[in-house]
């Protein structure tokens, strides 16, 4: 039986690059002079600090065109409160979503059901959804649907198979 995956993965890689690129920009733009606006990066979180709350929303706001550019989905990262820092400047932590959660698993089960093709069905497999129906026209069917759901996490379909 035919059947494909769908899991909610991040490039790291690309995530990294635009990182690099927003910390670049943020060092040569003047309105970011002397504001000390950094982005760090470590695997699960960014951290994003500046001298002024103002200069931070600015900095994420070039981070997402940076990651936008890079083809990374702006629904893996979730923004943390903006925290006061020393000196008056403020810090946010930023954390990277990657894998589907129980509850949004359960979303996508109740997806599939609700398309209303007896032949597709769907299992939760840790952090991905496996679909499964008796013809590969369902599944496209299924994947197209799911590609104009909104779901709150970046969706990608994997390993179809005949």
């Amino acid at each position: 039986m035919p059947t494909f995956d769908i899991v909610s993965e991040i490039d790291l890689q690309e995530v990294r690059n635009a990182v690099d690129q927003a910390n670049r920009e943020a060092n040569t733009r003047f309105d970011f002079k002397n504001t000390n606006a950094t982005i760090e990066y470590t695997d699960k979180e960014l951290t994003l600090s500046a001298s002024t709350e103002d200069r931070l929303r600015a900095l994420y706001q070039l981070l997402e065109e940076k990651l936008v550019k890079r083809s990374v989905s702006l629904k893996s990262l979730d923004p943390g409160k903006v925290e006061e820092a020393s000196h008056g400047a403020a810090r946010q932590k930023v954390s990277l979503k990657a894998g589907i959660s129980q509850d949004v698993g359960k979303q996508i089960n109740k997806l599939v059901k609700e398309m209303g093709v007896k032949s597709l069905s769907s299992s939760i497999q840790g952090d991905q959804v496996r679909v499964t129906g008796k013809q590969r026209d369902d599944l496209q069917k299924a994947i197209a649907h799911f590609k104009e759901a909104d779901l709150s996490v970046p969706l990608q379909f994997t390993n179809f198979r005949d």
